[in-house]
């Protein structure tokens, strides 16, 4: 989803499952029975993404479609990883090792690079979000940036309808003048591996829908100017509060679905002491609500990007491709105490004007499209955002 990542949703997102798409018996049969066989431990299961070697996803002569439609078709996780790409563990380095140094800033420099007007879409954000329990989310702060363009448009009106994606990055060009490198270097290589992924679920839909003609989601991405990346930070928690009874699943990051095209993600970093160290908590991590209501725990590599789908894929894609809620759990226990954890995503989505035509039958937000079929992603944005977080009384934008 864009960089606001939705957390006060408290997995309202739980939509009926599209049931569009017919997939393959093998990849029902082999999702049902990893799960089935697991559901009587007292645990949610652990699973790994659909997993496609670069070599592999780069091929636009490949016929992915049956590890496209287990990882993103109606059956699927939701999330497939990419494994070996070229340049990708060290641009990975380079990035993690600088966010607690960003969160260290002083909080007068801090306070320069953020963007009330973007709602703190552009630059640091720390504090501004809601955790499902109604509060402040002081647990992690997140610095946001196109990765792409500086500058996505000098039109005014543009900036003032549209400021989370049309306003400008700000950089800590003074006092971490290595963020801007480090983050674009990074964002650019999701970026294209994403256009690479987005290239086979087109042939997937292809292929299943029948239709020479879909609305083409590598096309569609590549000509974005919308392109966001978010570096978070996740503060250590303090001797007091780590051996805490919070048994929220959900106690580093909310359930959420994100509403972009398509998600690329890091595996998180830990970091003591200023050393990278292994998760302390072997239940801490990543969880998916897969679309038959059950919950697992889903784990990729460090040297693996992870790609989840968006609800505006779903919607486009008339289901065949599905967005799935997920939500990020912190680990507990007295070997938390001082760890910090850094992570990056990139949400890449349709462009401010892209015009999404909606299909008829609508499961997500129906109550917001169901009477104009046709909207753009910054409106369709703009409403969700509305919905969810604080209307805009700054000024109009229509």
């Amino acid at each position: 989803m864009n960089s606001l990542q939705l957390q006060s949703y408290h997995g309202r997102f739980l939509s009926p499952p599209v049931r569009l798409a017919s997939p393959s018996a093998s990849c029902r049969s082999r999702l049902s029975r990893t799960i089935t066989c697991l559901m009587n431990m007292s645990a949610p299961p652990t699973l790994r993404p659909v997993t496609i070697p670069f070599s592999e996803i780069k091929d636009r002569t490949a016929d992915l479609s049956l590890k496209i439609e287990e990882g993103f078709g109606p059956n699927g996780l939701g999330i497939i990883s990419v494994s070996e790409v070229p340049g990708y563990s060290s641009l990975r380095q380079n990035l993690l090792h600088l966010s607690p140094r960003l969160a260290c800033l002083p909080e007068e420099t801090r306070k320069k690079l953020e963007d009330p007007d973007s709602r703190y879409n552009f630059g640091w954000s720390h504090g501004k979000e809601k955790l499902e329990s109604g509060k402040a989310d002081m647990l992690k702060g997140s610095f946001y940036a196109n990765p792409v363009l500086d500058i996505p448009t000098t039109e005014e009106s543009l900036i003032k309808r549209y400021p989370s994606y049309c306003g400008s990055n700000i950089w800590p060009n003074d006092s971490l003048p290595e963020l801007e490198h480090a983050f674009k270097a990074l964002g650019q290589l999701i970026l294209d591996v994403g256009l690479m992924v987005a290239y086979h679920c087109d042939q997937y839909v292809r292929k299943g829908s029948g239709r020479s003609k879909i609305e083409e989601l590598e096309h569609t991405l590549a000509r974005s100017r919308c392109q966001k990346g978010r570096l978070l930070y996740y503060f250590p928690v303090d001797s007091s509060k780590c051996n805490g009874k919070d048994e929220s699943m959900s106690s580093w990051c909310g359930w959420h679905t994100d509403h972009g095209s398509l998600t690329g993600l890091t595996c998180a970093m830990f970091i003591k002491n200023g050393f990278e160290v292994s998760c302390p908590d072997s239940a801490a991590g990543l969880y998916i609500r897969t679309r038959n209501g059950d919950i697992v725990r889903v784990i990729y590599g460090k040297e693996e990007i992870a790609y989840q789908i968006g609800e505006t894929t779903e919607i486009l894609s008339q289901g065949y491709l599905c967005a799935t809620p997920h939500c990020v759990r912190a680990p507990k226990g007295e070997s938390t105490f001082g760890i910090e954890r850094s992570t990056f995503a990139l949400f890449m989505q349709p462009d401010w004007d892209e015009k999404l035509n909606f299909p008829e039958e609508v499961h997500i937000h129906r109550e917001l499209i169901a009477s104009n079929h046709a909207l753009t992603f910054g409106e369709y944005s703009e409403l969700l955002l509305d919905k969810y977080y604080h209307t805009r009384t700054w000024g109009s934008y229509s």
